[in-house]
């Protein structure tokens, strides 16, 4: 894992009665558990890949997720009751601009000092299914080293390779798989042709609107 230089690092003037102030007051629970939230269990800070809130006819609500070590990028599953209290994660949230990826690292550039870093395929994880040139995101830092980047939610992205659109099919519910210039595939309209640009939910990993 890359650690930071000077850009990326966590500010260390928060006291410790402020920072118990603001886990009070910011506290979540695990209803709040989406894909991409960053909390911290036992004092190992984790990342929820996939997470299922279920409410079954007898019993308890409960949550199913998927997690990531964000120490070690190791990913188990665990289950938690609905409404039990998590730690948040305080991190240092620093604007860049994606640049290029080269031998499996991914280079980005602070927007603020023009600093270019290499963070490495675990750190950025599913979010390289959404990179090209000049997209802005922010990269999370922990301790002084990055343990995250969070997208925006919605990017525009080319259509490189589907079956032929077919005109005038916009009312049916009919899709189809689509490969997109970064190589990430989904389902679209049949009505979506190849070279066309798309507007792509970064949270869901789904077609929204052609752009």
């Amino acid at each position: 894992m890359f650690h930071s230089t000077q850009t990326l690092r966590m500010s260390k003037t928060r006291d410790q009665d402020e920072y118990k102030d603001l886990i009070q007051e910011k506290a979540v629970t695990t209803n709040d558990l989406r894909k991409g939230t960053r909390f911290n269990l036992d004092g190992v800070p984790y990342m929820v890949m996939e997470a299922q809130h279920v409410k079954p006819g007898k019993g308890p609500a409960f949550v199913r997720t998927k997690l990531k070590n964000l120490l070690n990028d190791s990913i188990f599953e665990k289950t938690f009751r609905a409404g039990e209290k998590v730690q948040p994660i305080f991190s240092e949230s620093v604007e860049m601009e994606y640049l290029y990826e080269a031998d499996g690292l991914f280079y980005f550039m602070a927007v603020n000092t023009y600093e270019q870093i290499p963070l490495s395929a675990e750190v950025v994880g599913q979010s390289s299914s959404f990179l090209t040139p000049n997209t802005r995101v922010k990269v999370q830092i922990l301790d002084g080293s990055p343990i995250g980047l969070d997208l925006p939610n919605f990017v525009i992205l080319d259509v490189i390779q589907t079956e032929p659109g077919v005109k005038g099919d916009t009312v049916t519910g009919a899709s189809k798989p689509a490969t997109l210039e970064t190589g990430f595939t989904l389902q679209v309209p049949l009505f979506i042709d190849q070279g066309q640009k798309i507007r792509v939910d970064t949270r869901e990993g789904k077609y929204v609107e052609r752009a």
